[in-house]
């Protein structure tokens, strides 16, 4: 059977995993899996549960370019896999903090006012 591109020989996918375990660090695993292959799959093609052990499979929050997926999901040829970090503040509650210490004057909208503009401009 011939893939897609034409190519005779055994389909595959080429599927690209990327976890960032720190700020400003981002592992990145490229591999080939057979069509019909899952997120799940993937995780255990790779060696990224033996380098981070940190990371449970059943705890694993992910998405497939930017959006939310489970380990079922099935892959397509060139996804990029991405393993989220917990949040360490709630985004909420850190807004809240930051408005509190800038006051409203240097926050938002209205923050700079130029000569002559109109309210908001």
């Amino acid at each position: 059977m011939a893939n897609p591109d034409g190519v005779t020989g055994a389909p595959s996918l080429k599927i690209c995993l990327v976890y960032s375990p720190a700020p400003r660090q981002v592992r990145e695993w490229k591999m080939e899996l057979d069509f019909g292959a899952t997120v799940a799959k993937a995780l255990s093609a790779c060696s990224i549960l033996q380098e981070f052990p940190e990371l449970q499979s059943d705890r694993l929050r992910m998405g497939v370019w930017g959006r939310k997926t489970g380990l079922g999901h099935l892959l397509q040829d060139k996804d990029r896999i991405e393993i989220y970090r917990p949040l360490r503040v709630d985004p909420k509650v850190a807004r809240r903090e930051r408005f509190d210490r800038q006051g409203a004057k240097s926050a938002g909208l209205f923050a700079k006012i130029r000569p002559g503009a109109k309210a908001g401009y």
